[in-house]
């Protein structure tokens, strides 16, 4: 059974496991947008995304059924960062991602996701999706922002799809606020108070 938990202190090997599957993601830790290039190539990116804990950076979904069927074997097997607009420095430097308004108070930013590949295909992109939303909401977001690549008509390679596809955030309630370039486009879903 997979349930989705947000990243703490407590989940943290989890996410450790999970980001060790993939030599891009462990090189990363899911700290691109939250850093410069120059900190991305000198600093130590899994300190950088552990010096956050206990502020809103993400979400997991956990696998809590375990190779025994016991809780004691849960994994993680997907991730979505979700956090506050601001705590993403990057956001406001690329024409994909700028702000459509100076005022970016209460707007979250999901900004990327990772699914293991075992569990692709499986529905954990789009669960975890819902979750960032929810989440969001509870932490008080008015908006919701994502920045995704649009698959229509076009075969792509897994690895650009970190962003998450197109029709996953319409599906999910999204509205297309602003086309950027050809295959992106800035998303937005309104939370109701």
């Amino acid at each position: 059974m997979v349930k989705v938990v947000e990243l703490t202190a407590e989940t943290w090997a989890l996410a450790e496991g999970l980001f060790s599957s993939s030599k891009t993601v462990e090189w990363c830790f899911c700290t691109w947008f939250m850093q410069t290039n120059a900190e991305m190539k000198v600093g130590d990116n899994r300190a950088v995304l552990r010096e956050r804990l206990g502020s809103p950076i993400g979400l997991l979904a956990v696998d809590s059924s375990g190779a025994d069927g016991s809780a004691a074997g849960a994994e993680a097997v997907g991730w979505v960062a979700v956090a506050p607009r601001a705590a993403y420095s990057r956001l406001a430097r690329s024409k994909v991602t700028a702000p459509v308004s100076e005022d970016i108070s209460g707007v979250w930013s999901v900004t990327c996701f990772y699914v293991r590949r075992d569990v692709r295909r499986q529905g954990v992109t789009s669960m975890l999706l819902d979750a960032a939303v929810s989440y969001a909401a509870s932490a008080g977001a008015r908006v919701v922002e994502g920045y995704p690549i649009d698959t229509a008509g076009r075969s792509v390679q897994a690895g650009e799809l970190y962003h998450g596809r197109l029709a996953m955030f319409l599906d999910a309630g999204f509205e297309v606020v602003e086309r950027r370039g050809v295959r992106r486009a800035l998303v937005r879903r309104v939370l109701v108070p």
